[in-house]
């Protein structure tokens, strides 16, 4: 039986997600790869606030509010007031945070030549696949296909 795209998904990203977890445990980091639109983001562009962050690393607000939360309690980010105004909040890569980026930049780019050989071990690269269906369903939602669908096959 064939699996469901939903499935499909989870499995893909328990199968990479798993390897690049461990990567970095093989490194001697504890770090998790959900960590790393939020350490980019704020490489390029600190300080930002958590709004700022969720736009720029292209993830939801409700993502960027766990994921920083969990980055300043694992001492990696830290977080003060704004200067012009004292009720944003902006964070920045901590001390710790810092210390820890050679070796993370190390397992990035390991990651990516991963990355790029199965992309080319495949007929259509992962990669561009993703980006696809991602564009994709910024012109019509998966919610709205469903419906679509759902219609199609009401009893008339």
């Amino acid at each position: 039986m064939k699996q469901g795209l939903g499935t499909q998904l989870r499995h893909l990203i328990e199968l990479l997600d798993g390897a690049v977890e461990q990567s970095y445990l093989d490194a001697g980091l504890a770090y998790r790869p959900r960590y790393t639109p939020v350490m980019r983001t704020l490489l390029a562009h600190e300080p930002l606030t958590i709004g700022e962050i969720a736009v720029r690393a292209g993830i939801t607000q409700p993502a960027a509010t766990q994921t920083v939360a969990l980055m300043i309690k694992e001492g990696l980010l830290v977080a003060s007031a704004g200067k012009l105004d004292g009720r944003r909040k902006m964070v920045t890569l901590s001390d710790a945070g810092r210390a820890m980026l050679p070796r993370l930049k190390a397992c990035w780019k390991a990651t990516a030549a991963a990355a790029a050989s199965l992309d080319a071990q495949l007929p259509y690269p992962l990669s561009e696949a993703l980006s696809d269906a991602i564009d994709a369903l910024k012109e019509e939602s998966f919610g709205e296909r469903i419906r679509k669908a759902g219609a199609a096959q009401a009893p008339k």
